[in-house]
């Protein structure tokens, strides 16, 4: 949902960075181990992901060799696939789920399970959909919870996001009242259950009437239909404490609108699009007190965002206890990547997709 700060579209280039014309190539030079690996041919439709061999990564100072077993699937990908990212990398993918093949500093011992998200991955330095990858050990987080690949690969930027979006951003407590907009979506979901979990009270929106159970069913008190007024027909409105929204500029400065003195805003999504918020005067348009805050996935493993503040290991172990349900929605095989897009970009994977590489 939020692994860069900005798609971009033919309508967006002129205001930010140039698209690129082709995948960036970021191979070992030839002669050494192979890996098996999906490579971006070109941009463009799904024909561009293509299954070849290629170089398997080497062992740097710094950073972690990794032997996938599986990876999530990621909004961010089809953008790169098809040119509208700013970045792009031949081999695609943002994270992973798997084992230290090799790690130069001693970060991690060899063998251990881990989880890699951002760092580069699928956009400056070849990513996860491939047998191996290496990336900073400052991108790596030891995941050593006995749970399957498949549902381990759900966890890493979906959860990682959520968590740091509700309890950095939000600083959410038991017993308050949240409001998550775009709560369908895959970070959504995530988003949901974990409020349940920390007993929140959960108001969660979507498209849909028809989503109403499937919220609720997480925990949520209730579904609302999504709207740019919301602010106008929520009961709630002036007593939330918390908003997450994933809807973006178009509802954000409805999202503040519904708080109360004291509530925080999260802004870390954009189903509703791009297109930048017209005139917005803080003065004019935000009520005294209120705080609006934003957070993009894209910092994990910068100075000021390392991955070991985020407690994925226990985020997994409450997976594994029951406490938490991460079940994804749809589970690929490596040689299945074609259908696992498609699926996404016709907008009907309904939650989390993951890719097992190898049991």
């Amino acid at each position: 949902m939020t692994q860069s700060p900005t798609p971009l579209t033919d309508s967006t280039a002129t205001a930010g960075p140039a698209l690129p014309t082709a995948p960036a190539v970021v191979r070992e030079q030839p002669g050494g181990e192979q890996m098996r690996a999906i490579v971006l041919e070109k941009f463009g439709g799904l024909d561009s992901l293509v299954y070849t061999d290629i170089p398997k990564p080497l062992p740097r100072a710094g950073e972690v060799v990794i032997a996938v077993k599986a990876f999530g699937i990621n909004h961010a990908e089809m953008h790169m696939r098809r040119g509208e990212w700013a970045e792009a990398a031949e081999v695609s993918g943002i994270e992973c789920v798997g084992i230290v093949d090799s790690c130069p500093g001693g970060e991690f011992p060899v063998g251990t399970r881990v989880a890699a998200l951002m760092g580069g991955l699928g956009r400056t330095i070849n990513g996860s959909y491939a047998q191996y990858t290496r990336v900073s050990a400052a991108n790596v987080a030891p995941i050593d919870v006995d749970l399957p690949w498949s549902q381990l690969a759900a966890l890493p930027e979906t959860y990682a996001t959520a968590w740091t979006c509700l309890f950095r951003n939000l600083e959410l407590e038991a017993g308050q009242t949240i409001l998550i907009r775009g709560a369908t979506s895959s970070f959504g979901q995530a988003a949901v259950k974990m409020s349940v979990a920390a007993g929140a009270r959960v108001i969660a929106t979507t498209r849909s009437r028809d989503h109403f159970d499937m919220l609720t069913a997480m925990g949520a008190l209730r579904g609302e239909i999504e709207r740019p007024n919301l602010a106008e027909h929520l009961p709630e409105t002036k007593s939330v404490d918390a908003v997450l929204d994933l809807v973006g500029n178009s509802t954000i400065l409805d999202s503040l609108d519904l708080l109360r003195r004291g509530g925080r805003a999260c802004l870390a999504g954009w189903l509703g699009g791009l297109a930048p918020i017209p005139d917005f005067n803080p003065l004019a348009r935000m009520s005294s007190g209120v705080y609006l805050t934003f957070f993009g996935s894209f910092v994990f493993g910068t100075p000021g965002f390392p991955l070991s503040d985020v407690p994925l290991r226990d985020i997994a172990q409450q997976v594994s206890d029951g406490q938490l349900d991460a079940t994804p929605a749809h589970v690929w095989s490596f040689d299945e990547i074609k259908q696992a897009h498609h699926l996404m970009e016709t907008g009907q994977a309904n939650g989390k997709m993951v890719v097992v590489v190898v049991e």
